[in-house]
């Protein structure tokens, strides 16, 4: 479906950018892989995308708390690649605390690279898009952008930010070719939240499985967690033709969280 594309996928050396990356690959998309890890693994993750889906991947490691790098990651991908017609701001961060506690250098990492990353980098891609009359950018929000929770207030600031950065980009870019829409999660089964599920059944003695309903009884009706590769699916059919006239949209995909 995306022969010919080439997408930026920040965030995904791991968890849901690595499987939105290799979703897009899998639709014949080149993709730009960015993120932090070890150098050899994600060596093997960018060729494996390539050989396995018959496409071009590469990596740039831009720090998403710079804007000069976010704008070589764009740059970088338009002369290797030949453009940039898909942008997916995934990379976050999250830090847990009482506004009266959080820390000031948290409050602006978590702002820099939640929000303000997703700003450098479509102002920088936007362009690009719009000089082909086509582009998608997607942003990978959270329920945490539409309702919130205590102790997460970078987190929850950021968040809502960026479902009114898509409103605005969605407007300016709407008879340009280009939409622009939030992905909003819900609990998303990742090694970072296993291991939180582990930790908790573990401190109250209580089998794993229990630990994880518990956890999703807080927040979602449903008792079941979202995966990584649902939400690669429902990026990849934002960048479909069936999609051609959603944008600035909200995308919840949580269980049920904000229908409460």
């Amino acid at each position: 479906m995306l022969n010919g594309k080439t997408a930026i996928v920040t965030g995904s050396t791991s968890g849901i950018g690595m499987a939105i990356a290799a979703a897009l690959a899998a639709e014949g998309c080149d993709v730009m892989l960015n993120g932090f890890g070890d150098a050899g693994q994600i060596e093997q993750l960018r060729a494996g995308l390539a050989e396995r889906h018959r496409i071009r991947a590469g990596y740039h490691g831009a720090d998403m708390t710079r804007p000069a790098e976010i704008r070589d990651l764009v740059a970088t991908t338009v002369r290797q690649f030949g453009g940039v017609d898909i942008l997916v701001n995934n990379a976050g961060i999250q830090h847990v605390a009482k506004v009266v506690d959080f820390p000031d250098e948290k409050w602006d990492a978590v702002l820099a690279i939640n929000l303000s990353a997703a700003f450098h980098a479509a102002k920088a891609a936007l362009p690009h898009m719009l000089g082909r009359k086509w582009g998608r950018i997607i942003n990978i929000a959270s329920a945490h952008g539409l309702v919130a929770s205590g102790e997460k207030a970078a987190y929850v600031t950021a968040k809502h930010g960026l479902v009114g950065l898509t409103k605005v980009i969605a407007i300016e870019a709407a008879n340009g070719g280009v939409t622009c829409n939030a992905i909003c999660p819900g609990w998303v089964l990742t090694p970072l939240v296993e291991q939180q599920i582990a930790a908790r059944a573990a401190a109250q003695g209580i089998p794993v499985a229990q630990a994880s309903a518990d956890l999703l009884r807080e927040k979602q009706p449903m008792l079941d967690f979202t995966t990584p590769e649902k939400i690669a699916a429902l990026a990849v059919f934002l960048c479909g033709d069936g999609a051609s006239t959603m944008t600035g949209a909200a995308l919840s995909i949580d269980g049920g969280w904000v229908a409460q």
